[in-house]
């Protein structure tokens, strides 16, 4: 059984895991395992910053695309950040190694729609583009657009459950936590270890 600890998190981690990670595993329940796809997503938030939909758009030609037509369920699966730590990285021969990891797994109803299409690629090419000195823009295709959106297909997905792990040094000693955040090789691991034990580093 894991620890208690990896199970609590904030409306902004699950934020955050989906922005910096967004690729996420796609699947219909009972569907073959071929079906699955890894998609890129977005998440849409309430007020409380709560997840409440996710928005993406895929290949009409994507095994999903006729499973939605005809269930809408699906899963979302989200890996985060994950890498091994090593007895070498907690400094005592002694300590059992570990795979530190963060994921959220979520069950949604999903509804495909052209409309959809312009809107969810506009916002996943705006969000992945932020920050770069000359941000891309889809009007640079030009006529080729119109060609490509008739390709593919938007849709919205509503959450309907979400439970997420967030194995990240939580259960580890002061010193073995500050000793692994010292020496491990994984910045990304290290700064989401940093943010998951903030309330017990000195």
């Amino acid at each position: 059984m894991l620890n208690p600890a990896f199970d609590r998190y904030r409306h902004e981690d699950i934020r955050r895991l989906i922005a910096e990670y967004p690729l996420a595993w796609v699947l219909c329940p009972g569907a073959p395992a071929a079906s699955a796809s890894l998609l890129p997503m977005l998440g849409t938030y309430d007020e409380d910053g709560a997840l409440t939909g996710l928005v993406g758009h895929m290949s009409r030609r994507n095994p999903l695309h006729a499973l939605f037509a005809q269930g809408g369920k699906a899963q979302f699966l989200f890996t985060g950040p994950q890498a091994y730590v090593s007895a070498e990285h907690a400094g005592r021969r002694k300590w059992g190694p570990t795979w530190n990891y963060a994921q959220a797994r979520i069950e949604a109803d999903v509804r495909i729609d052209e409309a959809l299409t312009a809107g969810a690629v506009a916002r996943l090419v705006a969000a992945c583009e932020e920050g770069r000195e000359k941000p891309w823009d889809v009007a640079e295709l030009e006529e080729r657009y119109a060609g490509m959106l008739g390709m593919i297909i938007g849709f919205k997905a509503r959450v309907t459950s979400l439970d997420a792990t967030f194995k990240l040094g939580q259960d580890e000693s002061p010193e073995v936590l500050e000793t692994i955040l010292a020496s491990h090789p994984d910045a990304d691991l290290r700064n989401w270890m940093e943010a998951f034990n903030r309330d017990r580093r000195k």
